[in-house]
């Protein structure tokens, strides 16, 4: 069944099509014929299926797969040895089939392809030896994709030349058609391009954008003609965005017009021109900051008031609806607190928006056919010829509305306390709402705490009320979702809410139900994974297939995450009260930590006994036989991540462990500092470890000091600090420190206080990586020693000599803080 250079194209379908065969063996003789058609011939057959009119879908779809991962597995085999005239003509042939193919998959594909060959193309030097891709990029309306393809990359090596190509484009005020595509695709260009590679260009892009946009105002007004305004508004907004506070001198540039557009493009067929606009004022308002904002904050304000007046006369697919609804959240940002005088005008609206039901019908398989995925539905098989169909129109504005409303939460807090109860009760039957994923996972991770937040104001009974009417739905959700995206965010949003309500939150029901799931999450758990070891013993097994396993694999452990992190809050809440409950898990956490696990089980199964000894010690002892041993070898596990979660334990147990953990806390000193002291300690994978174990020692010196040679390692210990990467365990580093230098230690002073321009330096490090921050009680004891050496002249100039200057900054900050 081989095949030679000479085969008839025929074959060579037939040959794509028993490919996908799902008879073993038919499959198998394909891909051995295939692997066996040299690579040149192999790239004409493809090429010429891609672009075969009378090909099926299935077969192009195929080839185009096929081409694809040849030039990305071996390029440099086949390629380089291809004819100049045959490199040119695969080349033509893409961008022909990009140009004229009919299939949004296909099109869609062959663009695939040619990233990979653009991306093989640029060489070391980032030269691109495909140039007439990057013309291309700025004629073809499909082209747009290729600058998010390749972000960040390919912004970084082509933004001289795709810059000014596009600027150049755009001023062919012949043909708006290729202006606006030109406009588009700066859009895509600047939106991840990073800022500091923009702001050279600002200067120029302003200009342009400035003279082009004054042009198609007046074309709007003698003519009638919208589209390029369209596209620019947006593009200025964009690279407003992207250039923050870099926009300010461009600010009255384009404020005055931009405020003329929404003032006065009232007409209907104006909508989205004025929805646009409004977008574009937002976003530099936000861009530039309040200060710059606020003498045209009112005038915007007006003008947004008056639209949201005419709110409710606008038609349901208006297309001002949700660049409205996002401009005020961008609003709400930029004032503050200011913006709570705005929400009785606001909420209506926004709530009718949030509160869109979807059309739903049960249709048999004739009925689905008359109508129509263009008309805004979408269907689900049922089986036995049934159907389920959804009309999708709104849900994006009621997902967009929803988003806003956890805005306005987390931006007025307490402010928003008047809407808690009307959002609450829309929000939480929309935890049974499977219809559009952002609804789900803006409203599972972020409102419910954020709304008890803002209750809290009203007192306990209020608060109390609200988390009743909540928990419940929460519960179910955790035990019913089937999306594991969405499952994380509702497990996330529960266990904030637990931690935010604190003891008594659950009753005995709770616990009860709560148990039950979180037990078969486990054992679910361990059950995917024995089948993932199955399918990678599997006949059909390879490397496609090992993607996909390593995909649910991520999944199930974000899963685990989130398993952690309720224990985690149920323990902070409840403490050793909670530990019968517990014991139902107990033999599934043991599992996860046994040395035969992937490091991702052990790491978080050792959290989950760290929670265990810090919240609910000394009872927790009683369970050492069960994690003791495994978290001390852990202490040396090739993982960091396990280190990491072994150190903190080691910590814990010294801070609140009890008398039991003594002999414990002595034998993980060595292992500690022989983590700290190996050379690779401090290299990026490894560094929050080292901090965990560089902590974990200071804890066992300050709580602990009987289980260690204090004298000995203090000036080791001393040498380690700051900790610059783990923020929470580098505060009790400082607070040990503080302990130290309070009560005159000797060690830590040193001789005629030897070692005090060292710990200045130590603290300003600290202070100037934010390892300190003003909230944290330890700061005020750091600029009390400050002030302290402050007073003898001498000393201070010696200490403040031996800092840099973002250092001497960070110890100013200090004292005046």
């Amino acid at each position: 069944m081989a095949l030679t250079a000479m085969a008839e194209q025929q074959q060579f379908y037939l040959l794509l099509g028993n490919l996908m065969s799902p008879d073993n063996n038919i499959r198998k003789q394909s891909e051995e014929a295939y692997d066996n058609i040299p690579g040149q011939t192999k790239i004409t057959f493809l090429l010429q299926a891609i672009r075969d009119v009378a090909c099926a879908e299935e077969v192009k779809t195929m080839a185009a797969v096929l081409l694809r991962r040849l030039l990305s597995s071996s390029f440099e085999e086949i390629y380089p040895g291809l004819t100049v005239d045959m490199q040119t003509a695969i080349k033509t042939e893409l961008v022909t089939s990009i140009q004229t193919e009919a299939s949004p998959n296909i099109r869609k594909k062959v663009a695939d392809i040619a990233a990979e060959l653009c991306r093989n193309l640029i060489d070391d030097d980032g030269n691109n030896q495909w140039p007439e891709l990057l013309k291309f990029l700025f004629d073809s309306v499909n082209s747009d994709n290729m600058a998010t393809d390749f972000a960040p990359t390919f912004q970084k090596k082509f933004h001289d030349k795709v810059i000014s190509a596009l600027l150049q484009t755009m001023e062919d005020q012949t043909n708006p058609r290729v202006q606006a595509h030109a406009a588009a695709a700066l859009i895509n260009f600047t939106e991840d391009c990073p800022k500091s590679l923009l702001v050279p260009y600002l200067d120029s892009l302003v200009q342009h954008l400035h003279v082009i946009m004054a042009a198609k105002l007046q074309e709007l007004v003698q003519k009638g003609t919208k589209l390029v305004l369209e596209q620019v508004v947006t593009s200025i907004a964009s690279v407003a965005d992207t250039a923050e506070e870099k926009f300010v001198p461009y600010y009255d540039l384009f404020m005055p017009s931009l405020k003329h557009i929404v003032e006065n493009a009232v007409q209907k067929e104006l909508r989205l021109l004025r929805g646009k606009t409004i977008e574009c004022i937002s976003l530099i308002g936000l861009a530039v900051g309040k200060e710059k904002f606020m003498p045209d904050a009112s005038a915007v304000m007006q003008l947004l008031l008056k639209t949201q007046t005419d709110f409710n006369d606008l038609e349901d697919d208006d297309p001002q609806i949700s660049y409205m609804i996002s401009a005020w959240a961008r609003m709400c940002k930029i004032l503050g607190k200011e913006f709570q005088q705005y929400l009785p005008v606001v909420m209506g609206p926004l709530m009718k928006t949030a509160s869109i039901k979807p059309e739903v019908a049960l249709l048999d398989t004739q009925d689905m056919e008359n109508m129509s995925e263009d008309d805004g539905w979408e269907f689900v098989n049922l089986g036995d010829q049934q159907s389920f169909g959804i009309k999708t129109a709104g849900l994006e504005e009621k997902a967009t509305a929803c988003q806003m409303l956890v805005c306005y939460a987390k931006e007025l807090k307490e402010g928003f306390v008047e809407y808690t109860e009307q959002v609450v009760k829309l929000m939480v039957p929309l935890l049974k709402f499977y219809f559009h994923d952002d609804i789900l996972l803006w409203e599972y991770s972020e409102s419910m705490p954020l709304l008890l937040e803002c209750a809290r104001v009203r007192g306990p009974e209020y608060l109390t009320q609200m988390w009743h009417f909540m928990c419940d739905a929460l519960i179910k959700a955790i035990g019913t979702e089937p999306d594991s995206d969405v499952l994380s965010e509702i497990m996330h949003s529960f266990a904030k809410c637990i931690e935010l309500m604190g003891e008594g939150c659950l009753n005995n029901e709770h616990f009860e139900e709560l148990g039950g799931i979180l037990k078969g999450k486990l054992e679910e758990h361990f059950k995917n994974q024995e089948l993932r070891q199955a399918k990678r013993q599997d006949e059909d097994y390879d490397e496609g297939v090992e993607e996909t396993l390593q995909d649910e694999d991520e999944n199930d452990v974000y899963i685990l995450t989130k398993v952690s992190d309720i224990l985690h809050s149920v323990f902070s809440s409840y403490k050793e009260q909670v530990l019968p409950w517990f014991e139902q898990l107990l033999q599934l956490v043991v599992q996860l930590i046994c040395p035969s696990r992937p490091w991702a089980d052990r790491q978080w199964g050792l959290c989950i006994f760290d929670d265990v000894v810090e919240h609910c010690s000394p009872s927790s002892f009683k369970y050492a036989d069960y994690f003791l041993r495994p978290m001390l070898q852990s202490l040396c596990d090739t993982s960091p991540e396990v280190r990491q979660a072994a150190a903190y334990g080691v910590g814990v147990m010294a801070q609140y462990g009890g008398d039991n953990y003594r002999p414990f806390c002595t034998e993980a000193l060595p292992l500690l500092v022989g983590v700290i002291q190996s050379p690779e300690s401090k290299v990026k994978e490894n560094v929050n470890a080292t901090e965990n174990c560089i902590s974990a020692v200071g804890k066992v010196m300050r709580f602990r000091p009987e289980c260690a040679n204090v004298n000995e390692i203090l000036p080791h210990w001393l040498s380690w600090l700051p900790l610059n990467e783990d923020k929470e365990e580098a505060v009790h580093t400082f607070d040990f420190l503080c302990d130290l230098i309070e009560s005159n230690n000797p060690i830590v002073l040193g001789p005629d206080n030897a070692n005090l321009p060292k710990i200045f330096q130590i603290i300003a490090e600290g202070v100037a990586n934010e390892s300190v921050k003003s909230e944290d009680a330890c700061s005020k004891r750091l600029a009390n020693v400050i002030r302290q050496v402050q007073g003898s002249g001498g000393l201070w100039t010696q200490c403040v000599s031996t800092l840099n200057e973002k250092q001497q900054k960070a110890v100013q900050d200090l004292l005046t803080a």
